[in-house]
């Protein structure tokens, strides 16, 4: 195979992808190139005729959330730079095609008023929500157009993986891609699998072969958490209290939750939890927790306005960063403590849906910082709690680990 061959190559499983269809859905593991695939093929799609496409994801607060830098580079790979005219916000090719970068959650206006769209790919779909989808789609109305559907199973419950995989919509085509079906897996992705196939199966089945978690497959702190009560004053004995919010948005609540850790164990001591709760009423709202104004707090980072109004009501408050694999790091640093232990005055922290739930967990160590998010989704109401911890404590943890 000549070199030009090879950059225009793709594994067999793609092959759909240039096939018409109204829906063409590719999910599974890590190492899969589903990503990687899609963003070629519409490359090569774009140079040759005249597209509309949308690419979009649930959150996009900048083009750095989006698959533009991918596109980039898919287009310098295949020498088809000079087809190609590419600005920090757009690209367009010289055939008259143009790429669109949009987020679905705070943009359905935007969404809405999108038209002519021939081709829209879905990227990170695991995380779309049913109100998304309902926007979306009959967007994507011009004739013989097609939505291109990507993504990392999460839950089996959740809306893209009900939608498109357990009862999909009719002229559709649905391709399964794992590890195992890129001829070109990193050797360095490789011995990752094989690590985590050798030390945690079950880790392996949902992160590298793309396996859904049910909620009997979620609990994995089931012996590891407690609902009591312990004395106030016990967060003394603790190097430091931490603080995690989550910003409400229609129905979702607006949370915050306070936090500490002695030794192995991690307590959760504190929460505020309302839905409707408006802007100016946050101060107020996060008063109700103790001591919140004397410590950091970490805060969704898909709502910076809110933060920025928060710091200037004298919260030290900013955005937790969350990437890809976030979710199955939170897992492993949480499964490094003995017990989790939930005061019974946290009553959403403490249902029995919110423990189950503890595996949405993510962890941010972005600059050294370790920010856990205790999650719980009851369906759409109940979103990620984001906890931060300091630069020296996950190091003082993983020593105290290490000699038990």
């Amino acid at each position: 195979m000549t070199a030009a061959e090879t950059r225009l190559s793709f594994a067999p499983k793609f092959k759909p992808l240039f096939q018409p269809k109204r829906y063409k859905t590719f999910h599974g593991g890590r190492g899969g190139a589903k990503s990687w695939a899609a963003a070629r093929a519409l490359v090569i799609m774009a140079a040759s005729k005249k597209l509309r496409i949308l690419c979009t994801r649930e959150i996009q607060n900048s083009i750095k959330d989006s698959v533009h830098k991918l596109l980039k580079d898919q287009i310098e790979m295949l020498g088809l730079n000079p087809w190609f005219r590419i600005t920090n916000e757009s690209i367009t090719s010289a055939s008259g095609s143009e790429f669109l970068f949009k987020g679905l959650r705070f943009d359905p206006l935007g969404i809405k008023s999108t038209e002519g769209v021939d081709i829209c790919w879905v990227e990170e779909a695991q995380s779309v929500s049913s109100d998304s989808w309902a926007i979306l789609i009959p967007t994507i109305r011009k004739e013989r157009s097609e939505i291109w559907v990507t993504f990392n199973p999460g839950e089996e419950s959740d809306p893209t993986y009900q939608r498109f995989i357990v009862t999909p919509p009719d002229d559709s085509i649905t391709v399964e891609v794992n590890y195992y079906d890129n001829p070109y897996l990193p050797d360095t992705l490789r011995k990752e699998m094989e690590y985590c196939k050798r030390v945690d199966y079950e880790a392996y089945e949902h992160i590298w072969l793309g396996k859904p978690k049910s909620i009997s497959d979620s609990v994995i702190f089931r012996n590891r958490y407690r609902v009591e009560a312990f004395p106030d004053d016990l967060w003394q004995q603790a190097d430091r209290l931490f603080f995690g919010a989550d910003f409400g948005f229609a129905n979702d609540p607006s949370t915050l939750i306070r936090m500490f850790m002695i030794d192995t164990r991690l307590y959760i001591e504190y929460e505020a939890y309302g839905v409707g709760v408006e802007l100016d009423e946050m101060p107020q709202f996060y008063d109700s927790i103790p001591e919140v104004l004397k410590w950091p707090v970490k805060g969704d980072n898909s709502r910076p306005e809110t933060i920025s109004y928060l710091a200037r009501q004298g919260f030290s408050i900013d955005a937790a960063a969350k990437w890809k694999g976030s979710v199955e790091d939170g897992v492993t640093y949480l499964k490094g403590f003995e017990e989790i232990i939930i005061h019974e005055r946290c009553k959403h922290r403490a249902s029995e849906h919110s423990a189950l739930r503890l595996h949405r967990c993510l962890t941010n160590t972005e600059t050294h910082t370790s920010s856990v998010f205790l999650g719980q989704q009851m369906f759409r109401f109940m979103r990620p709690l984001c906890l931060r911890f300091s630069p020296a404590t996950p190091r003082k943890l993983v020593s105290r680990l290490s000699r038990r």
